[in-house]
């Protein structure tokens, strides 16, 4: 097959782009919006897991399975959620991920012990999954190349704009109705969106097996596995940064400076405000610095300066810890938008756009399975001290790691 025949091939199998600058925007509204409520309904049991170890008497480490498990599943369910985004209608397999979701989050206030809300949000996890790979694909085949780059900064913000609530809401919640109705109010939420998503957004056309009849099947040679071996590992290190900082971040403040779970929960409000603008100043450096790899090897090295700030400052001022935290996080919110967003659609001519993108988030949380039991124990063995300094070697390594595969990933682009 010649290349033209290739490229007429994938001009007719290629879904139309929207051109329409209101209708862009409406749809990277209404993504963004389904990726607040994703969060919204995934990370709220985070958010008020200190209540629950104090108010329940549970073991933290016990309490911290149903987010280990959690982040397992869903990691697990990116690369099911990746392969038959490719296949089916993303609109569909995101609609059944949103009913699931609902479902969880109403049974988890009627849950007795620790492993009974492990196996419920275990399956939320899954359910979540069948969210971003989707989301990734509709964007990479609806929008312009610059339309993608502006909605990728607008939706990852959403995961910030989800946190703000969820961090927002927590402490509401507790002092009105106990750590339960926080996700009676979630579950609400979802039930709307959910109606608002089969109402608005568009189907997708197109398929795997078109792609692959108009380019040839993706050919996995040495080089390109260990590029993505390379980016499969770093991705799980900023997971592990990631969510640790956010889910942990609380109880650090709880314990080293003696602070009520309402007040520490509440800390974690400002951690997202960071992450948004770090991801707009990601997105603008992006068209300033050549190389996916080589600015996120930039945002680790922000990650080290601001972990090992933390570290040094221990234990001085809560307003201090969490303004280090905040940069922490933003940086790794910042290296997971150019990780997840920006490198799936170099696969998009093999018709594994939505794969490429659940096997990255599926890196990221099995660093973030890590990060809920491992740090939580690690913590509980080592204390705080210890492991803020264990977050900067972390980062140091993801830094490295970008930095050393750059110029392979440059080349493997333009092949």
């Amino acid at each position: 097959m010649t290349t033209a025949t290739l490229a007429a091939n994938a001009a007719q199998t290629a879904p139309q782009k929207i051109t329409d600058k209101g209708a862009v925007w409406r749809l990277s509204l209404l993504l963004t919006c389904l990726y607040v409520v994703s969060y919204l309904t995934r990370i709220n049991y985070g958010a008020v897991i200190s209540e629950i170890v104090s108010s329940e008497g549970i073991q933290k480490s016990l309490a911290s399975l149903a987010l280990t498990a959690s982040a397992v599943t869903y990691g697990f369910g990116q690369l099911a959620s990746g392969f038959l985004g490719d296949r089916i209608n993303p609109k569909k397999l995101i609609f059944i991920g949103l009913l699931t979701t609902i479902s969880m989050n109403i049974l988890i206030p009627f849950c007795q012990t620790p492993y009974q809300m492990t196996a419920a949000w275990s399956i939320n996890g899954l359910a979540q999954a069948f969210m971003w790979p989707p989301i990734v694909r509709i964007m990479t085949e609806l929008f312009t190349t610059e339309d993608y780059k502006k909605s990728c900064a607008l939706i990852s913000c959403g995961a910030s704009i989800g946190t703000i609530i969820v961090y927002a809401l927590a402490p509401v919640c507790i002092y009105v109705g106990g750590w339960k109705s926080i996700f009676f109010c979630s579950a609400a939420i979802a039930v709307i969106m959910s109606a608002v998503w089969m109402k608005k957004c568009p189907n997708v056309s197109g398929s795997h097996d078109e792609m692959v009849k108009s380019n040839g099947s993706f050919k996995l040679t040495v080089k390109i596995f260990w590029i993505l071996a390379a980016i499969m590992l770093a991705i799980v290190l900023q997971g592990i940064l990631r969510d640790g900082v956010s889910t942990w971040m609380p109880s650090y403040i709880a314990e080293t400076f003696k602070l009520d779970n309402k007040i520490s929960i509440f800390t974690g409000v400002f951690l997202p405000l960071f992450s948004i603008a770090v991801v707009q100043l990601t997105i603008f450096l992006y068209k300033k610095i050549p190389g996916e790899l080589t600015l996120t090897g930039f945002m680790f090295g922000a990650g080290v300066i601001s972990a090992f700030a933390l570290y040094a400052t221990d234990n001085t001022s809560a307003v201090i810890s969490v303004l280090f935290a905040a940069t922490l996080s933003g940086s790794m919110h910042g290296v997971n938008t150019m990780m997840t967003c920006m490198i799936p659609p170099y696969f998009g001519k093999y018709g594994n756009i939505s794969f490429m993108a659940g096997l990255l988030n599926f890196c990221t949380y099995i660093g973030s399975a890590a990060s809920g039991f491992g740090l939580a124990l690690f913590s509980e063995n080592f204390g705080w001290h210890n492991t803020l300094l264990l977050w900067s070697m972390i980062a140091l390594c993801g830094c490295l790691l970008c930095l050393s595969i750059t110029r392979i990933w440059n080349k493997f682009k333009i092949e």
